[in-house]
């Protein structure tokens, strides 16, 4: 018996090789997005994790200076000899000739755990190690080494773009003799040590944890791609529900037939459930393929933009993890026992006999209704309390599930009354057909037009979230960057001759000093401004305190951005810590849009009473010509031309980095749109073949075949044109909660909201081509149908 049912399950394939096609190709396309957003961020938590177990980031304690980036050698010799286990570590970037490698020095003999690259299967000799130097890199960074007069041992377990070296060798590379960047702390201590603010009161201990910084800083970028290869799941997942459908529907005779000749009914639903598991495996595993393809597409561009916005350095190269194609597999058989559970509780509910009705299946789904009404209106009433309630990152995806979903369930419910009225208002018996047989063919449609829906709100949200940040990315970009140059690169010991130079040809010079510092206990960047009028008619504020610049200038204050006045819980007038015994009141707090990082500002002198033996970095000219300049600087010091750069330069860079960072996004969008067309084509194809017995009789009083095709493509545009209407609300509330909420959870800043009006008529536009191109076919089908086959339906009428 049971080999019966196998064979009749089998042949329903057979006879609907479409059907087929469409349930492996939905679900195959839903698990390549989902699959290939994993793939990217497992890669780039593997580099993150490679990184870490190199540094020793999150497991043991960290001394770090309370303010600047390095401390002097001498303080680490006072904390061993009163007893303190620590080891030192000297980190910064050594240019080469194809960009900037990290360099990492160690000390062998008291670095804490496995964290020493000498020793184990390594045959290095430690005397080398100390004395001539060695370094250890992964193989692109090492031949990116490959002129250093120290020895490159390729290692594949040290992160991306980072190399280990003893740490004299470091100082010497980097040149920082004498200084130390932090000391790492062993767990175990000795009792009795000195407290270190009596040791070394300028360092302060970063407890140890669970995860990198670099990781913890990029989580919300990740987070963000998860929820869009998410989305992009969900709306694949429409496809293969709606396929699940209809095929169980044209199966109903087949379900009476065989309960009829005694199958038991359990045993019908164990095969179908086994049959579901194979063909979500195989579709599964055809996904993960094409996931693998998308993800090393999209990988370069990734990796670009955590380096450009984080500093994060991830591997180009994509391997097979076990973690993304597992979960892969995982989620293609939780979406399709997702999407067959209603058919198999339908049939494990439903008597013999109604199996049998043509309408019985669109009779079940309409006592649904109200329920799925009720689940919309539930839904969406969640999603206002988390507005409401502001209750963090999670729970704004959650707001943003909750808001997607409830207005999905909701599309079929509106179209529902939309053509109710247009049936109502219709004049003559064609339209009010057209009307009542569109209706009638919703419930097949529902879910290819709530994939539309989705993929359209999606397309409006992210698109404008885009063009929101991008215009308010060139007016900050124009405010920040006023001077007409910028003078960088060049050493410090030189910059006080190159102002003074500067200064004498009439040139007003902007220094900018700065140093890494951790404020409030928030790792933050503290700067030291020579304030004047260009400050104060540039720079814009979120809030501020009349005459803030002004504060400022007199030292009696400090500015900081908008990131490290969130996390640091401050505003105005709140006081900061800012390291060395110096706390100012916040005067004003600016909008430093595209930095992860907090900043505090405050003035040259104030900065130069903390910090005396910093000196800029570089200096910011007015009131001279670049090209001047360039030449200037060149005859006088003999820096080249690229020390010199003009705000126009900077601007062009930023603004790539940041088209490229929003690459991914655009990519998923297509992506998701696409698949969004190719669930209405699949729906209308599968339709086609079951809509000859309603068409038929309508044939036979008159329309002709071409006539009933150009009906058929009238109705694909008719939908298509009101789910875009309804997307375009949805996908302006998405875009407010991305830029209201996710952004100020996830980045720190929040951005203002600008609508773009052509571009959503571009995308309706584009969603209406989207629909005919998919109606196309089956209209062509219908024009082209044979007679015999039309009459045919008279001939088997019941």
């Amino acid at each position: 018996m049971t080999r019966a049912v196998l064979q009749a399950l089998v042949a329903h394939w057979r006879r609907n090789p479409l059907q087929f096609f469409t349930f492996l190709a939905g679900l195959a396309l839903a698990t390549a997005l989902w699959s290939g957003v994993q793939a990217i961020n497992a890669e780039a938590r593997a580099s993150y994790d490679a990184a870490a177990a190199t540094l020793g980031e999150g497991r043991f304690d960290q001394l770090v200076p309370r303010a600047g980036d390095s401390f002097p050698q001498e303080t680490y010799v006072a904390l061993r000899r009163a007893g303190w286990q620590v080891s030192p570590v000297v980190e910064g970037s050594l240019r080469t000739d194809t960009g900037r490698v990290r360099i990492v020095g160690m000390d062998p003999l008291t670095t804490p755990g496995a964290l020493s690259p000498v020793g184990g299967a390594r045959d290095i000799d430690l005397n080398s190690f100390l004395t001539v130097g060695v370094l250890f890199a992964d193989a692109a960074t090492a031949d990116r080494l490959a002129g250093l007069p120290q020895e490159v041992v390729r290692d594949p377990s040290v992160a991306p773009d980072t190399a280990l070296t003893d740490v004299g060798v470091a100082q010497r590379l980097l040149d920082r003799q004498g200084r130390l960047s932090r000391l790492i702390v062993a767990p175990d201590q000795p009792l009795g040590l000195p407290p270190l603010d009596e040791v070394a009161p300028g360092l302060t201990r970063v407890a140890a944890q669970s995860g990198s910084d670099v990781g913890q800083l990029t989580g919300s970028f990740h987070l963000n791609l998860t929820a869009f290869g998410l989305l992009s799941f969900a709306v694949g997942i429409f496809i293969v529900h709606g396929t699940i459908g209809l095929v169980f529907e044209q199966r109903r005779g087949m379900v009476r037939t065989l309960r009829t000749l005694g199958v038991p009914l359990r045993r019908l639903i164990v095969l179908m459930t086994v049959e579901l598991l194979l063909l979500s495996l195989l579709a599964g595993a055809i996904g993960v393929v094409l996931g693998y393809f998308v993800a090393a597409l999209l990988l370069p561009d990734v990796a670009a933009t955590l380096e450009g916005l984080y500093g994060a350095q991830v591997s180009g190269g994509l391997q097979l993890r076990p973690v993304w194609w597992l979960s892969g597999l995982a989620i293609a058989v939780l979406g399709a026992g997702m999407a067959g559970a209603g058919a198999l509780w339908r049939i494990a509910r439903m008597p013999i006999l109604a199996s049998a009705r043509p309408r019985a299946w669109a009779m079940a789904a309409g006592r649904g209704r109200w329920l799925q009404g009720g689940a919309a209106v539930l839904l969406l009433a969640v999603a206002a309390g988390i507005a409401l309630a502001d209750a963090g990152l999670i729970a704004t995806f959650a707001l943003l599930g909750c808001l997607l979903i409830g207005a999905a369930l909701a599309l079929p419910l509106v179209l529902g009354a939309v053509l109710a009225l247009g049936q109502s208002r219709a004049k003559g018996v064609i339209g009010g057909w057209f009307w009542a047989d569109t209706r009638q063919q919703l419930p097949g449609l529902s879910l290819a037009l709530m994939a539309l829906l989705l993929a359209m709100a999606a397309n409006v949200g992210v698109s404008t979230m885009v063009s929101s940040f991008r215009l308010t990315f060139i007016d900050f970009l124009d405010q920040r960057l006023f001077a007409d140059a910028y003078v960088r690169g060049v050493d410090r010991d030189r910059m006080p001759g190159i102002e003074a130079f500067l200064q004498d040809r009439g040139a007003t010079v902007l220094p900018l000093l700065r140093v890494d510092s951790r404020p409030a206990g928030v790792p933050a960047e503290l700067m030291g401004a020579r304030v004047g009028s260009a400050y104060e008619t540039n720079w814009t504020f979120v809030a501020a305190r009349p005459e803030a610049w002004a504060q400022v200038a007199a030292g009696e204050a400090v500015i900081v951005n908008e990131q490290l006045a969130r996390r640091a819980g401050l505003w105005l007038d709140d006081m900061l810590d800012l390291g060395g015994g110096l706390r100012l009141p916040v005067a004003g707090v600016y909008g430093d849009y595209g930095n992860p990082l907090g900043q505090a500002v405050i003035s040259e002198a104030r900065f130069a009473g903390i910090f005396p033996d910093e000196t800029p970095r570089q200096f910011g000219v007015l009131d001279l010509d670049p090209e001047d300049l360039r030449s200037a600087l060149g005859d006088a010091f003999d820096l080249p031309p690229g020390s010199v750069v003009d705000q126009s330069s900077v601007k062009a860079f930023s603004l790539a980095v940041f088209e490229r960072t929003f690459t991914v996004t655009a990519a998923l969008n297509v992506l998701t749109l696409a698949v969004a067309g190719f669930a209405i084509l699949m729906s209308l194809l599968t339709l086609s073949a079951i809509r000859l017995p309603q068409l038929a009789p309508v044939w036979a009083m008159g329309l002709t075949r071409g006539r009933l095709a150009r009906v058929e493509l009238i109705r694909a545009l008719v939908l298509a044109a009101l789910t875009a209407l309804l997307a375009l609300p949805l996908g302006l509330a998405l875009a407010w909660v991305l830029l209201a909420m996710v952004n100020v959870q996830a980045f720190g800043w929040r951005l203002p909201m600008y609508l773009f009006p052509l571009d959503y008529a571009r995308l309706g536009l584009l969603t209406l081509l989207a629909a005919a191109l998919a109606a196309l076919w089956p209209a062509l089908r219908m024009a082209r149908t044979p007679v015999s086959q039309l009459l045919r339906v008279f001939a088997n009428e019941r």
